[in-house]
């Protein structure tokens, strides 16, 4: 199983200490050279453009950030956990991505969802439409991107979406570049993931990511699929203490809102045994990548006492 790390953009009120914005994207792109260091596999982005619950705090926006991520890192790998489909259209998407993957010298996974936090939307004056047409939007700006990473020439006529004799070149370095889909929702989501993506997510406990993971391998059966080409993986958050209870402290309802369920019985929180069994529940399940955001997530000493104890 690979890790990656989770890297703050100001979306949970990371960076609500700071007075100096040019301090505060230092601090990300350390963290990122960081997590290169130590021998993480990746380093992933949210994408969103204020924080959570709104407030006057620091947010980067997220493809602006990873092209300066790939000047400051060489090997490491990078990419959105995820793009809201809703912000950019597909097309352009699919061209910023192309160009950072070239800067990166393909070192970009490109990770797109529908779209959750209705507050971007409304703050931001995209429309925020009802679940399952963002969903039939998301299908049409998969199947957009990846012609235009792999066909000379584009022409789409789409419900939402079309385009006219579109070229996009360069198309990147990779050929094409992965994809990743993000959501777990059991009869849309993980069925257009079955379909198109390279990689899939999903932030739930061990026991609900095979659970997914069995439904996804049942979609991508019916697509005519090899299920063992989609990557799975989990994101989850860490805190390394010296006892259970201190950890378990520090967690908070309101992470309910990302991580169903009892939350509080498979987070990484906990000392080092503690976190130690749950990674291997994670393996267990199936995950080969696990992302993991840290508690104290702008602090490069949690991510390399991860590194430490857990990335070989």
């Amino acid at each position: 199983m690979k890790f990656s790390v989770f890297l703050p953009t100001g979306f949970g009120g990371d960076l609500a200490g700071f007075t100096d914005p040019a301090a505060a994207a230092d601090l990300v792109l350390e963290l990122a050279v960081t997590a290169e260091e130590s021998g993480y596999h990746g380093v992933w982005l949210p994408d969103h453009f204020q924080t959570i619950p709104p407030s006057a705090s620091y947010v980067f926006e997220s493809w602006s950030l990873l092209a300066a991520l790939t000047g400051r890192t060489s090997r490491i790998r990078m990419g959105q956990l995820v793009s809201g489909n809703g912000y950019r259209n597909p097309a352009l998407q699919a061209k910023i991505a192309s160009t950072v993957d070239v800067l990166s010298k393909g070192r970009l996974t490109f990770g797109i969802g529908a779209g959750w936090y209705e507050r971007d939307y409304q703050a931001f004056g995209y429309p925020f439409l009802p679940a399952p047409e963002r969903l039939r939007q998301l299908r049409e700006a998969v199947e957009i991107i990846r012609s235009l990473w792999t066909n000379d020439v584009t022409t789409y006529d789409g419900e939402y979406y079309q385009l006219v004799d579109a070229v996009n070149q360069p198309r990147g370095i990779q050929q094409p570049i992965p994809l990743m889909i993000a959501g777990g929702g059991e009869k849309v989501t993980l069925k257009i993931a079955a379909q198109y993506a390279d990689l899939c997510n999903v932030m739930v406990s061990p026991a609900e990511a095979e659970r997914k993971f069995a439904i996804l391998r049942d979609h991508a059966t019916a697509a005519g699929r090899d299920f063992g080409e989609i990557t799975r993986t989990v994101t989850t958050t860490c805190l390394i203490a010296d006892t259970d209870e201190e950890a378990a402290a520090q967690l908070h309802p309101s992470m309910g809102a990302f991580y169903p369920g009892d939350f509080a019985s498979y987070l990484l929180y906990g000392s080092l045994d503690t976190v130690r069994r749950r990674i291997e529940a994670y393996r267990a399940a199936g995950v080969q990548e696990l992302i993991v955001g840290f508690h104290n997530s702008t602090d490069p000493e949690a991510v390399r006492l991860f590194a430490k104890e857990f990335v070989s």
